[in-house]
């Protein structure tokens, strides 16, 4: 018989966050970018506007119609970086604490996002 074995659950770190202006970096759409739609944080997915467009058949109902429909579907977070707002290229994302607050800092250019 197998035996049940305990996983460990740990917080990860959310350095990209709903509402953020982010590059792909790799992948069909790799150079575009967009904002964050949504983030499945225990995936480790983001769902980016305008990146990664897949068609998907849906079933028409009373409300929808039936067809083949467009629709954006998740990116890896390693496959996206975060926009720094001064200087609009890529960056990597460091924590601070101000105020008793923590809050997500440009590597490249050190203000707070």
């Amino acid at each position: 018989m197998a035996t049940k074995q305990k996983v460990k659950r740990f917080k990860l770190k959310q350095n990209i966050r709903t509402g953020d202006t982010v590059l792909v970096l790799a992948g069909d759409d790799k150079g575009k970018t967009g904002t964050v739609v949504a983030v499945q944080l225990d995936k480790q997915r983001a769902i980016v506007e305008g990146v990664n467009i897949v068609k998907k058949h849906v079933k028409g109902t009373q409300e929808q119609e039936g067809g083949i429909q467009e629709m954006p579907a998740p990116i890896h977070l390693s496959n996206l970086s975060l926009i720094d707002p001064k200087t609009g290229g890529a960056t990597r994302v460091s924590r601070k604490t101000v105020d008793g607050k923590n809050v997500r800092v440009s590597k490249k250019s050190g203000n707070i996002i």
